[in-house]
């Protein structure tokens, strides 16, 4: 690995907790906007307010799965968000929409065996970044992971981040695993006390050992 590896720590919902991550300095942070979601950023009334002390350096990522358009707008404006995350079944269209209104995207996608990563060559022109994460019951947050190796299929030109079910134990695995487009690792339920409030000591010891990963 040539650059530093990006850490994006998603599911963020408790103001306090949202201190501590943001004191471990990674390099995006995730709140989701889904409202069935275990980690609805709204369910415990949060404000903007609970942006406070978020420096630039770290960019603010709002997720949404299927949402009206207006729903988004509002939200990105509101809470000053630096990316929105598609997490559904969002088209090429859609995604030039948001582009046109000068938003950032980071377009999620579910991989399995029969993933051929055709259909996203549709989706390059208006996303920034993609993010790989596990076909499952739930639009993410599954917990699970899937066979990395299935990316060897991956040659388009948008970085992406790696996300589903990665964990405290599996920097053996990133370490072992090259892709020249891998951007980022996205860290979310496997780091948790319950949903949406995370163990800080992990996910610091988690960010020790990515930080080695990138200068060995």
């Amino acid at each position: 690995m040539n650059t530093a590896m990006k850490l994006k720590v998603c599911g963020l919902n408790n103001t306090e907790n949202i201190k501590s991550v943001v004191s471990l300095r990674p390099d995006f942070a995730g709140f989701v906007f889904f409202r069935p979601s275990r980690r609805y950023f709204l369910k415990n009334n949060l404000s903007n307010g609970a942006f406070k002390g978020i420096p630039e350096t770290i960019k603010k990522v709002g997720v949404f799965v299927d949402a009206p358009f207006e729903e988004i707008m509002e939200a990105y404006h509101t809470y000053q968000l630096d990316y929105i995350q598609l997490h559904g079944n969002e088209s090429p269209a859609y995604c030039a929409r948001l582009l046109v209104n000068n938003i950032s995207l980071i377009k999620a996608f579910s991989v399995n065996e029969a993933s051929t990563f055709k259909e996203l060559e549709a989706y390059e022109p208006f996303c920034k970044y993609f993010l790989f994460d596990t076909k499952g019951k739930l639009p993410g947050g599954n917990g699970i992971k899937f066979s990395w190796h299935l990316l060897n299929n991956y040659s388009l030109e948008i970085p992406f981040f790696l996300s589903g079910g990665i964990g405290p134990d599996d920097i053996d695995a990133i370490q072992s695993f090259h892709h020249e487009k891998l951007y980022g690792i996205d860290i979310n339920s496997r780091f948790e006390i319950e949903p949406g409030i995370k163990n800080i000591q992990k996910i610091e010891n988690f960010k020790k050992q990515l930080n080695k990963i990138n200068y060995e």
